[in-house]
């Protein structure tokens, strides 16, 4: 597995029109099912009088926690076509929310379908798409006289540090893309016997 992941780092809004039903489409970035709960919560609230509020989720470096919903639509309609969208870009920690208001005339499923692909299309299209890494937390303990060796180490390899306590016994966790958290282990590791 890549230690990089592609996701979105800001909210991107698309639209889509057919036979006068409307699409409001909305991308987030979201790193677990609580967050988009709360968003999808807060989306049925705030369009109440839509017909549909469909989305779709990706979550997770690995890309192996997803999920999509067609709110009442006929199955695989809604929710497939917009996941879709998200998997053609490669991204996870992403939800894609599309309202849709019913114009009066029935689009078919393959209208459903180009619609709610299209719709979030735009909306994807219209977020930042970011690279981030995938990191591993490396937690190790010292004795105080190590310190300098212990930030010399930390100086190299340029982790981002998490927490760090010192007394007569010193700790500090340090955050590392996960291609280098082992060669990280093994440096502290070394100090401990020199």
């Amino acid at each position: 597995m890549s230690d990089e992941f592609n996701t979105i780092a800001s909210v991107g809004e698309g639209y889509y029109t057919e036979k006068r039903s409307k699409f409001l489409a909305f991308a987030h970035h979201a790193e677990n099912v609580e967050q988009v709960r709360a968003l999808v919560a807060a989306y049925r609230k705030k369009y109440y009088d839509a017909r549909h509020v469909c989305y779709a989720y990706m979550i997770g470096p690995g890309r192996t926690e997803f999920r999509a919903v067609d709110d009442g639509e006929p199955s695989s309609t809604a929710g497939k076509p917009i996941l879709g969208q998200i998997n053609s870009r490669e991204l996870t920690d992403v939800l894609v929310v599309v309202v849709r208001y019913y114009g009066g005339v029935n689009l078919g499923t393959g209208g459903l379908i180009v619609a709610y692909r299209e719709a979030a299309a735009d909306a994807l299209n219209h977020a930042q798409t970011v690279v981030r890494q995938v990191e591993e937390i490396v937690t190790y303990t010292f004795a105080y006289p190590m310190m300098n060796d212990v930030m010399r180490v930390v100086k190299e390899m340029n982790p981002r540090i998490v927490s760090q306590s010192y007394d007569n016994t010193c700790k500090i966790c340090l955050s590392i893309r996960c291609s280098e958290a082992e060669q990280l282990r093994q440096r502290l590791a070394k100090l401990s016997f020199e």
